[in-house]
């Protein structure tokens, strides 16, 4: 198992705006069965994202499923990421973990 987490930097006034687009890609992945949350640090290192969200995976391939489909209708994703974009002052970093299960003892 993966878990994909994604790390958005956005200046404070724009905190709310960020957490509603967050949302709708919280939603998407929910509906499509996945497991996501969005998590926000109550304190954090220099230069720290403000804002995260994860997404748990059975495969990579549901990763980039998940990502090329985007948040929202069909034909909308586009104008999502678009406007998403516009508020954060550096790309987002994604980070790919994979999740260890323990070992039969």
């Amino acid at each position: 198992m993966y878990l994909a987490r994604f790390s958005y930097d956005v200046a404070p006034a724009n905190r709310q705006r960020a957490l509603d687009s967050i949302h709708q890609e919280l939603e998407t992945a929910r509906k499509s069965g996945l497991e996501a949350r969005i998590l926000i640090p109550l304190t954090r290192a220099h230069g720290g994202a403000a804002l995260q969200f994860e997404v748990a995976l059975e495969s990579l391939d549901q990763l980039e499923t998940f990502r090329h489909r985007g948040a929202g209708p069909k034909g909308k994703s586009g104008d999502w990421m678009h406007a998403f974009s516009e508020i954060l002052l550096a790309p987002p970093a994604v980070e790919i973990l994979r999740i260890e299960e323990p070992r039969p003892a």
